[in-house]
C-alpha cells in the first residue's frame, strides 16, 4: 500500500507541469495559442471598437477620451473607424496629429479608414483629391505590418500580395478561435459615383475587396474558427432582408455595396461559424445592440465607442459587453 501511494503521488506530481500548461493556455513562449489549439481551452476575452461619431470642433479631445475610456475594460485590441470627421481638413498635419494620439494608445490600435477621411477631400483649386488623400493615409497609418499604439499587434496587409499592393488599409489578425478583419469600405455608398468615367477607384477597390473576403473566408473554413469579425465604415447591408437598400431610392446599379453585399451573404451562407459585420452607421438615438439574422450579426456604432465580448464556445459567441445584444 505504501508503494502504491508512492507512486499515485509520484504521478500526480508529474503531471502538475501539464495540468498548469492547460490551466494557462501559453506555452513556454508565452505565446497564446488560437485556433484548434484555443478551441481545446476557450478562454473569453474583450476587443473595443472606436466609432466616428465625434463633433468636428472637438474631435481629438473626443478621440482621445474613447481611447481612454474602451481601454479601461482591458480590451485585447481596439478598432477605431476613422480619424477625422469630414468638416475637418484633409491636411499632413491633422494626418499626422492623429497618428500621434493613436500611437499613444495603451493597447495595440489597428485603423479601419473612413469615408470622412478621404472621399470628400478636394484640393486648393476645388477639385476632388480623394484617390491622393486615400494613398496619404496609407504611408502614414499603414507603413508595416504592425498596428498602432505603445504595444502594436502583428498584422497581415492585403497588400503583401503584389497584385493589391495599394491596399496596406485591408489586414487580418487573430485571437482565440476568431479572425479579425478590416475592410474598406467608406459610407456615402462605397464611393461609387454616378458621373460616368469617374468610378475607377470604386472598382480596382471592389476587386481588390472581393479577393480578400475570399480570402478570408477560405482561411476561416481552413483552419475551423469560430467566427469572423468585419470592420468597416460602410453598412453594406448584409445582414437585412433581400431586396432592402439602406440606400433609398438607388436602383441595384446604382447601390455601391450591392456586390459586396451578395458575396458576403453567399460566403457566410457556406460557413459554418458566426459572421459579425461592424460598422460606423448605428443609430445615435438608440442603445447599441448585436442583431442577427442567421448566422451574420451587426453592430452598427452611433456612439463614441463600445466594447464586445467574445465567449468562444459559448451558446453566445459574440456579445456587448454592457448587455445590449440580440442572442441569434
Amino acid at each position: 500500500m505504501m508503494r502504491r501511494a508512492a507512486l499515485l503521488l509520484t504521478a500526480c506530481l508529474a503531471a502538475m507541469p501539464a495540468l498548469a500548461f492547460a490551466a494557462t493556455g501559453k506555452a513556454a513562449t508565452g505565446k497564446t495559442p488560437g485556433g484548434a489549439a484555443a478551441a481545446k481551452n476557450p478562454r473569453a476575452f474583450q476587443f473595443g471598437v472606436i466609432g466616428h461619431a465625434f463633433k468636428a470642433d472637438a474631435d481629438e479631445a473626443l478621440l482621445k477620451r474613447a481611447i481612454s475610456e474602451v481601454s479601461q475594460e482591458k480590451p485585447v485590441f481596439i478598432v477605431a473607424t476613422g480619424i477625422k470627421s469630414a468638416s475637418e481638413p484633409c491636411s499632413d498635419k491633422l494626418y499626422a496629429q492623429r497618428r500621434e494620439v493613436l500611437d499613444d494608445a495603451p493597447r495595440p490600435i489597428i485603423v479601419s479608414p473612413a469615408g470622412s477621411d478621404w472621399t470628400a477631400c478636394r484640393n486648393s483649386a476645388g477639385r476632388s483629391n480623394a484617390i491622393e488623400r486615400l494613398n496619404r493615409i496609407r504611408e502614414v497609418f499603414y507603413p508595416n505590418n504592425q498596428s498602432l499604439g505603445v504595444q502594436p499587434l502583428a498584422l497581415t496587409r492585403l497588400s503583401a500580395t503584389a497584385k493589391f499592393r495599394s491596399y496596406a488599409e485591408n489586414a487580418y489578425w487573430e485571437h482565440g478561435p476568431v479572425l479579425f478583419a478590416t475592410l474598406n469600405l467608406p459610407a456615402k455608398n462605397n464611393h461609387f459615383l454616378l458621373e460616368a468615367g469617374r468610378n475607377s477607384e470604386f472598382e480596382d477597390r471592389l476587386v481588390a475587396n472581393r479577393a480578400w473576403l475570399h480570402r478570408l473566408f477560405a482561411m476561416a473554413q481552413r483552419r475551423g474558427v469560430e467566427g469572423i469579425v468585419l470592420f468597416s465604415d460602410g453598412d453594406l447591408g448584409a445582414h437585412v432582408e433581400e431586396g432592402f437598400s439602406l440606400l433609398g431610392g438607388f436602383s441595384e446599379k446604382q447601390d455601391g455595396f450591392t456586390q459586396v453585399r451578395k458575396q458576403v451573404r453567399a460566403l457566410a451562407e457556406k460557413f459554418k461559424g458566426k459572421v459579425l459585420l461592424i460598422d460606423n452607421q448605428g443609430d445615435t438615438k438608440t442603445a447599441p445592440a448585436i442583431t442577427w439574422r442567421g448566422n451574420l450579426g451587426h453592430l452598427g456604432l452611433g456612439v463614441e465607442w463600445e466594447a464586445v465580448r467574445v465567449q468562444p464556445g459559448g451558446a453566445a459567441l459574440f456579445a456587448l459587453v454592457d448587455g445590449g445584444d440580440a442572442a441569434p
